[in-house]
């Protein structure tokens, strides 16, 4: 492979995270595995959780915007009779209980924690306490509150009891959502303490475990790769995530202006896009960025191809 910097590389890789690996240093390695110098990932996951991690390489950085705040589904375990002060298997026991919820009981109090519900994030997150991150006063020991917030959650099953002392469960969610915490309250409201023993994402919006690659096969593969077969074999065009917003196609002359920062007129009927709306401009089935529609303009406000024309 060469060592050049692969500029030509733009879209979506969905890696498969492997457990005790920050989310920034897997990016980090999917850098230097692809050889370019730009690329970030939507929604992170902590270091003992895995799953998909959606990396967008090189222009598709402007799209991330646009895969945050989807939803997100993951299978968890809980281990009752123990709360730690993480809400994990990272940190210290804090508190024990002999009591063990039955089948019967956990499928009672699912429904409680289904719709739009009050979260307490956990201590140790990087929600930030007058300008200092959570887990770093956590460390310390300082003494701090953290606020409820109102999160949604779409979806909450129990997909088995394994024993006595773990049970698994998948639940759908949207964004700000903290499993660790689900964890936790489940467990107190069945009258005893538990916390995440594993936690797997399995979906992020459109993009699913099954497509997404290990950062191991993804080395290998990449190294034995034909240069150039790189971008099709593993890498989503970096439009995908943008399927929510309607497209508009526009002509060559158009096209060069909006590629140079330049509103488009143009007269659009309200019906189909409403003042105020993103829209996908495109030019010859290349998309080229997103604008802003209001009053009959397009108005620049992510250019991804300014390089072609």
């Amino acid at each position: 492979m060469s060592k050049q910097n692969n500029f030509n590389y733009h879209g979506w890789l969905i890696l498969d995270k492997s457990i005790n690996i920050s989310s920034a240093k897997a990016v980090n390695i999917v850098k230097k595995i692809f050889n370019v110098k730009k690329a970030g990932h939507a929604g992170t996951l902590d270091p003992l959780a895995t799953g998909v991690l959606p990396v967008a390489i090189n222009t598709a950085t402007k799209t991330i915007p646009y895969l945050v705040n989807t939803e997100k589904t993951y299978r968890f375990i809980i281990k009752w009779g123990e709360q730690t002060d993480t809400d994990d298997t990272e940190g210290e026991i804090i508190n024990k209980s002999d009591d063990r919820p039955s089948e019967q009981d956990i499928k009672k109090i699912l429904k409680l924690f289904t719709g739009k519900i009050e979260q307490k994030p956990p201590r140790f997150s990087a929600l930030k306490i007058n300008g200092k991150r959570a887990y770093k006063l956590a460390r310390n020991k300082d003494e701090f509150e953290i606020s409820s917030r109102v999160v949604k959650v779409l979806d909450l099953k129990l997909l088995k009891c394994i024993d006595d002392n773990f049970a698994e469960f998948q639940v759908t969610c949207e964004k700000g959502f903290y499993i660790r915490s689900l964890a936790r309250d489940i467990s107190l409201k069945l009258g005893t303490f538990g916390h995440v023993y594993t936690l797997k994402r399995t979906k992020v919006g459109r993009f699913n475990i099954k497509d997404a690659f290990p950062l191991e096969t993804l080395e290998k593969l990449v190294h034995s790769a034909p240069a150039g077969k790189m971008a099709k074999d593993f890498l989503l065009p970096l439009d995908c995530v943008l399927d929510d917003i309607p497209a508009l196609h526009i002509s060559d002359e158009e096209a060069k202006m909006f590629c140079h920062g330049q509103a488009i007129n143009k007269k659009i009927s309200s019906d189909y896009i409403p003042n105020g709306s993103d829209v996908l401009v495109k030019n010859r089935e290349i998309s080229l960025g997103i604008a802003v529609f209001f009053e009959e303009s397009l108005k620049p406000k992510r250019v991804f191809s300014n390089f072609i024309y």
